[in-house]
């Protein structure tokens, strides 16, 4: 330790006001470059994520109405939801009605609302996407999204 103080004349025993303030003045402005850069990425981050999951529904919709055989579903959800599991369709020569739901056909989804702080325990427990969005369904299929 005596051999590397020796390095030093007295009074030299660190680093400079100057020196400190140019280092201070680098990393300020580096910080101004980057903190507004990942604003724009977190902020396009969720819109990407709306947008696959609306793909992921509207393709989930193609493989159920397939399915069905009908192409048609039981009712229109006209009324904007994330609840997946109502979404419903009757496959031909069935004798269940609805027996086919959206929830099935995507992966991925929770069982709290993210819209709503309490979930009703029924029966049959309703499935939501994760997002926050919502949407609203035609009988032929058309999916329409409503983000938070």
């Amino acid at each position: 330790m005596k051999k590397f103080l020796k390095h030093f004349r007295y009074g030299q025993k660190g680093f400079t006001l100057i020196e400190l303030l140019v280092v201070i003045g680098i990393l300020g402005a580096i910080a101004a470059i980057v903190v507004p850069n990942v604003g724009k990425y977190i902020g396009r981050g969720k819109e990407e994520s709306y947008a696959t999951e609306l793909h992921n529904v509207q393709t989930s919709m193609m493989a159920m109405l397939i399915e069905s055989g009908s192409g048609e579903l039981d009712a229109e959800v006209a009324t904007s939801t994330a609840d997946m599991s109502i979404v419903v369709a009757t496959s031909l020569g069935s004798a269940t009605a609805g027996d086919l739901k959206l929830s099935d056909y995507i992966t991925g989804l929770g069982a709290d609302d993210p819209t709503t702080p309490a979930v009703v325990e029924t029966a049959d427990p309703p499935i939501y996407v994760k997002t926050g969005c919502t949407y609203a369904f035609t009988v032929d299929g058309t999916v329409t999204q409503t983000k938070p």
